[in-house]
């Protein structure tokens, strides 16, 4: 089997384009799953339904996965059976006969628009004071992913027209539109502190740390937790919450949610219909306090 996810991974990277991350995610799931055949000496390529639904009970019961990740094995597990049915080693793909555990719903945490300025405000006129507000501005003007944010080349910018380049999942590209006060920070940013902080170095990509080096995923949580306490704000705030809170923003505005689908790079609108639920309770919130009948 070890043959066959070598050259499977092998496939994701050529054909598919995958990147390094989820060729790593794609691996270890791989791996885990064939030291759990070997230890129950079963033959992957005869695996039965029966031996699936047992399989998914040990990622349950004994590796103590959440429903989440079990479905993000399970996925990982298809996405193989789907190549070896490519390839006419096996008839058919047995993990298309399993859905997995239904995922708890969870909805997505958002920051308030007057807790985005706190952290706009606490960021000080230093270089990287300055390359932090240009990251939040540009963060939620885009909604873009953090990974798509730290891919940023400057020459992906277009400031003049608003408009931002993004390199998104699947390596499909989108454009992102950056409002007045990002253009204002990503000028200053560019024209007075990242020539700074390069430091004589190199380098072709938008947000850099202090050192030089590109920002990484891991720094910009690091830069969001700096930021919070800086600021002295009780709430939990990631990369991602940008995201959600970009879309929840639009939603309230009265953006339609095939534009904010369109915005956020989402393959399906299911997955930013899940926004509706959150707006959905703003309004019942505005109508309580704003209801004549409603009011005590």
């Amino acid at each position: 089997m070890e043959t066959e996810i070598d050259k499977y991974i092998e496939y994701l990277r050529v054909e598919k384009s995958y990147s390094n991350y989820t060729e790593s995610n794609y691996l270890i799931d791989l791996d885990n799953y064939s030291d759990y055949l070997k230890n129950n000496r079963i033959n992957y390529l005869n695996i039965t339904y029966k031996e699936i639904v047992e399989y998914e009970k040990y990622l349950k019961e004994v590796c103590n996965l959440e429903s989440s990740s079990i479905n993000r094995h399970l996925s990982s597990l298809r996405s193989f059976y789907n190549y070896l049915e490519l390839h006419s080693l096996i008839k058919s793909n047995p993990f298309k006969l399993v859905n997995g555990p239904k995922r708890p719903e969870r909805l997505p945490n958002y920051m308030k628009y007057s807790e985005f300025e706190e952290m706009v405000n606490s960021c000080d006129e230093t270089p990287l004071g300055i390359r932090n507000r240009a990251l939040l501005e540009t963060l939620l003007a885009t909604g873009a992913r953090i990974s798509e944010i730290i891919n940023l080349d400057v020459d992906d910018l277009d400031l003049n027209n608003g408009e931002v380049k993004v390199l998104g999942k699947g390596n499909k590209e989108r454009i992102c539109y950056l409002n007045n006060h990002a253009i204002s920070s990503l000028n200053e940013y560019i024209e007075s502190s990242r020539g700074e902080l390069l430091n004589n170095h190199q380098s072709n990509r938008l947000f850099i740390n202090h050192i030089g080096g590109d920002l990484t995923t891991r720094g910009v949580r690091t830069i969001l937790d700096n930021i919070i306490q800086k600021s002295c704000m009780s709430i939990k705030v990631t990369p991602h919450t940008f995201r959600h809170t970009f879309a929840t923003m639009l939603l309230n505005e009265g953006a339609d949610l095939k534009t904010v689908q369109e915005l956020l790079g989402h393959a399906n609108i299911s997955t930013t219909a899940i926004y509706t639920h959150i707006t959905t309770d703003y309004i019942k919130d505005i109508y309580l306090h704003s209801h004549p009948r409603s009011k005590q």
